[in-house]
């Protein structure tokens, strides 16, 4: 029998293909059955590789291995046409009604965890909108040994913790006011710089006290919460905004959703079934260094807020559907992931309403609230108190005044007294054209695309 050589990169998805085909002929045998066992190989080779690694850190942590045939079926979906459509279908199944848009955007956000350029999505909206349900569902679309949930953080927590406790870890925060100074400090440095260094005190074993230095690794991606979108400046600059849909619509499609899981119409156990699916998609993924030939020729609206590190997560979103599309892009010789058109127009259609919120001076929840303001009034020049409004967009008195006092400090609408002095009546000073302006931004974004 003539022996032959073959140099095999078991991570490079067409080389294992070929090979495959190559032994399957020569050896007689299935080539499925030669895919399924270099794929068990390269499973228990990471397995290996792992439990070297986390014993030189000097821990031990457990990787799950996915079965081969789970493993065959997750690559099968990974290599499907419309594979981000896809996903969000599944997300939809898994739990989350409406919220299309968000809702894989967050599961992009999330996925990026193991990769080297993470991202980071904070979500914002008023208290009850469904925030942490979103939370809840997307991090549990991801591996369980990769996720981290907290609802509240001390302030020296994360800088006590193992040096590699935090790395290629997807953190979520269920409310970001649950976060000291010192720990948002904590994550915003883990977000930008992947490493926590400390200078401490501590106690030889003769008891004298010294100084020391404590390290924390990353990179980390992170998902959080907030009703308070405009205090956090440093933490919006760093991700990506999220919106919830605060519409009547979206809450008569939650309310419906909720009917149907008391009337037993919504099947729990096949949920459970889609999540542990994604979650082994996830596990099938791995990190790649990608290049984007088209970087320089997509411009972002100017004005929108901090440019530079906008530009920045734009550029890591778009690298992030490349990774997940991993099985369907080609490689440079030096096994760089190659960045498709269609990547650039799903990172656009996906991230629009996102940089959108970078452009607006307001933030997710009192844009939605000043457009449906306006929807309410007959004319521009029509006076109206805060009863009125509150009850014709059937919101609570407190959720009304501060929304009230936003739009007054950003000079959007007026204030003054009316009859008896007694009754506070308001009118809309500042009109603009919200619609215009998306659609021209949208335009403008789509023009560049289509053009390469």
């Amino acid at each position: 029998m003539n022996t032959i050589t073959l140099k095999l990169d078991l991570y490079e998805y067409k080389q294992v293909e070929n090979t495959c085909k190559i032994v399957a002929e020569k050896l007689g045998l299935q080539k499925d059955k030669v895919e399924a066992d270099l794929m068990q190989l390269t499973s228990l080779l990471e397995h290996y590789r792992e439990k070297q690694i986390h014993q030189a850190n000097g821990k031990q942590e457990s990787k799950i291995q996915v079965p081969t045939a789970t493993a065959t079926k997750c690559i099968e979906f990974l290599k499907a046409e419309k594979l981000i459509q896809r996903i969000n279908e599944l997300i939809g199944k898994a739990g989350i009604i409406g919220e299309e848009t968000n809702r894989i955007l967050l599961f992009v956000i999330a996925s990026s965890y193991k990769m080297n350029d993470t991202l980071h999505g904070l979500i914002q909206g008023s208290s009850g909108s469904g925030k942490t349900k979103l939370l809840k569902v997307i991090s549990y679309l991801m591996p369980d040994e990769d996720v981290k949930r907290y609802t509240r953080v001390t302030d020296n927590s994360f800088y006590n913790q193992d040096e590699y406790f935090f790395v290629n870890k997807l953190i979520c925060f269920e409310d970001l006011d649950g976060l000291k100074e010192d720990a948002q400090l904590a994550v915003r440095e883990l977000q930008s710089n992947d490493i926590l260094r400390t200078s401490t005190s501590v106690k030889d074993p003769s008891g004298k006290i010294g100084g020391a230095e404590r390290t924390v690794r990353g990179p980390i991606a992170s998902l959080a919460c907030t009703t308070k979108g405009e205090v956090y400046e440093d933490n919006v600059s760093r991700s990506f905004l999220i919106a919830v849909d605060e519409s009547k619509e979206q809450t008569q499609r939650i309310i419906n959703y909720q009917n149907e899981i008391s009337a037993g119409l919504i099947d729990k156990t096949e949920q459970k079934k889609i999540s542990a699916f994604l979650q082994n998609c996830m596990r099938m993924l791995k990190p790649y260094e990608v290049i984007n030939p088209y970087a320089n020729k997509i411009k972002l609206p100017e004005e929108a807020h901090k440019i530079r590190r906008l530009n920045e997560l734009y550029q890591s979103f778009v690298k992030q559907i490349t990774l997940l599309n991993q099985y369907q892009r080609k490689q440079d010789k030096q096994g760089r992931l190659i960045t498709e058109k269609e990547d650039l127009q799903t990172a656009c259609e996906i991230l629009f309403e996102s940089i959108l919120l970078k452009v607006d001076e307001l933030d997710g929840s009192l844009r939605q609230f000043f457009e449906r303001l306006k929807s309410q009034l007959k004319d521009k020049e029509q006076d109206f108190t805060q009863r009125e409004i509150r009850q014709g967009l059937n919101i609570s008195k407190a959720q009304c005044s501060r929304f009230f006092n936003h739009l007054q400090e950003m000079e959007y609408i007026t204030s003054k007294y009316s009859g008896n002095q007694r009754k506070v009546c308001y009118k809309v000073d500042y009109w603009d054209n919200y619609a215009k302006v998306r659609a021209t931004i949208k335009d403008n974004l789509l023009n560049q695309i289509n053009e390469l």
